[in-house]
């Protein structure tokens, strides 16, 4: 989508000018030496929000790009991205609200909070290769519950119009969801692993750890608190995605890796307990649990992806599996021709395993054994696998791989037993037999990137867009005039004197745009600069302002 950049309000930009110079002010001595730096590497100034094409020009010079979103997007989809060294970006801007923290991914979060770490080589090799192994992570129909939840609450929560009833019952359902998770799929622990780091990491030694995760960047709020010694600090390790976090309230514990290279050693350590890499029984049983296109590996290489809906095992070994609607058969992440979802539109079977009493298995027979055992062209055959799946047909014809090895064998007037069970009927036409003793991986997605269309729902719900009343858009506009004068230098204290009076009779709790006032004449004396400080003090005594107020005067002084 385009970043709707008109539709940024005076007041949206003030907001980013404020959290952008209070966290660059305290964030110099507090965050990862590469933060400034990145700041200026990935084109990202204090005074406006960025604008995506600059910055996409700015990002190509490190191997980045950035790609405007609404909201959040499914997990796998967001990895996806990661894994081409694109960055996310949530285009819309928290509002003044929320101006401490946001549970809605938005631009401050995501261009000033993401991006300037990402200008480090070893960082951004992580992220890609974090996105790489996450976009694979097998998801449960609870994940997905809890991202719609959270992208519900994300959306009300940013909207000025909603009630507080219906955002304490949104909050109620996530927290009713974070409580009863059940066992961890493996995107719910890779989930944690992100948030742990690329969210809320800290970096370097455990007593005195520097900033480098983007939720703690861009909250000018837990980015202070985050350091303090009542927040725990826990060395980094594989154990921290087996902890859950709650995005609706400030972390109670952080992880510290020494320094990146250690992240990149957790992740490879973690992915190698997943199904991508284990395959197996149990990696087919989760994908059957996911409900959504995912992906098997032959130890021949060849990939059948699809909605897994059953699997047969014996010995804790997978002897046949079943997908159910739409299937593509790939080889090394390639589409087989003539195997895609339109010929195999009704599913997919078949057998894997070594055929009984025959130590050697069909792939790794050379063509004199595939003839001494009944397997070439013309001959009607009959296939008993270990475990007892029978094949019973004429071979017509097999695909191989670039090596010579069988991967598929195709029978005509084929029927397919298992026990007292007919899985495949001649009449049902020609039967596609994968070959391959072992299942190897696992993992969520399409083998093939051209298999499937559209295999990421768009959610349903929308970001609101809000409609602002005459009196808010008045306000903006008062706003939008301190900004032209602080732009152009062209300061008039006759028309601040008059913004003054109206914002202070319409407007009274408008704690930033007085701040915004104060900062263009704090260096004139006399009574109007006393009655602006003396609005700000009144509103102090709110303990909502207090610290907010504080924050902007000290920048001053």
């Amino acid at each position: 989508m385009k970043q709707p950049y008109e539709e940024y309000t005076a007041q949206n930009q003030a907001v980013w000018r404020y959290v952008m110079r209070v966290n660059i002010d305290y964030l110099k001595n507090t965050a990862h030496s590469y933060y400034l730096e990145g700041l200026e590497k990935t084109g990202i100034l204090v005074d406006s929000i960025p604008k995506m094409e600059g910055m996409n020009r700015i990002l190509k010079e490190i191997g980045w790009a950035a790609v405007a979103v609404d909201g959040f997007i499914p997990p796998n989809a967001f990895m996806e991205f990661q894994a081409y060294n694109v960055l996310v970006i949530a285009s819309d801007i928290r509002t003044l609200e929320h101006i401490e923290y946001t549970p809605a991914p938005d631009i401050i979060h995501e261009a000033a909070g993401h991006a300037p770490i990402i200008a480090n080589p070893e960082y951004a090799e992580y992220l890609r290769r974090f996105g790489e192994i996450g976009s694979k992570a097998i998801s449960s129909e609870k994940d997905y519950e809890m991202y719609e939840a959270v992208r519900h609450l994300s959306i009300i929560k940013e909207d000025p119009n909603t009630c507080e009833k219906e955002i304490d019952k949104a909050t109620e359902i996530v927290n009713v969801l974070q409580n009863n998770m059940g066992e961890l799929s493996e995107m719910a622990q890779i989930r944690n692993l992100h948030w742990w780091t690329v969210e809320y990491g800290l970096i370097g030694e455990l007593e005195n750890p520097k900033i480098y995760g983007a939720g703690l960047l861009s909250s000018i709020g837990e980015s202070k608190t985050c350091l303090q010694k009542e927040i725990e600090k826990i060395p980094y390790s594989i154990k921290a995605a087996q902890i859950n976090f709650d995005i609706t309230k400030p972390q109670p514990q952080l992880f510290v890796t020494p320094d990146f290279a250690h992240l990149s050693y957790v992740l490879e350590k973690f992915a190698n307990t997943i199904a991508l890499r284990k395959g197996g029984l149990k990696g087919i049983q989760k994908l059957i649990v996911s409900k959504n296109i995912g992906t098997i590996e032959l130890s021949t290489g060849l990939q059948i992806s699809g909605v897994f809906m059953n699997v047969v095992s014996d010995e804790n070994k997978p002897i046949y599996i079943q997908t159910t609607g739409e299937t593509a058969l790939a080889s090394r992440d390639k589409e087989l021709i003539g195997h895609g979802v339109e010929y195999h539109k009704e599913g997919f079977g078949s057998p894997i395993g070594k055929l009984e009493g025959i130590n050697l298995a069909i792939e790794d027979m050379s063509p004199k054994d595939l003839e001494a055992y009944g397997i070439y062209e013309g001959l009607k055959t009959e296939l008993l696998f270990e475990g007892g799946v029978k094949v019973n047909g004429q071979i017509i014809t097999g695909i191989r791989d670039l090596q010579g090895k069988i991967m598929l064998i195709s029978f005509k007037n084929c029927t397919v037993t298992y026990q007292d069970e007919t899985l495949f009927k001649p009449e049902w036409g020609i039967y596609d037999m994968a070959v391959g003793k072992d299942v190897v991986s696992a993992f969520s997605g399409p083998a093939s990137s051209e298999s499937f269309e559209n295999i990421y729902e768009v959610p349903s719900e929308k970001t609101h867009k809000i409609n602002y009343s005459k009196n808010k858009l008045k306000l903006h506009s008062y706003y939008n005039e301190i900004r032209k004068m602080r732009e152009s230098e062209q300061i008039s204290l006759v028309i601040i004197e008059t913004i003054f009076n109206e914002v202070l009779n319409n407007y009274n709790k408008e704690w930033l745009l007085f701040l915004e006032i104060y900062e263009l004449t704090y260096k004139t004396e006399g009574r109007f600069l006393e009655a602006v400080l003396k609005q700000l003090e009144k509103l102090k005594q709110d303990n909502k302002y207090k610290k907010l107020i504080e924050d902007g005067l000290n920048l001053l002084s």
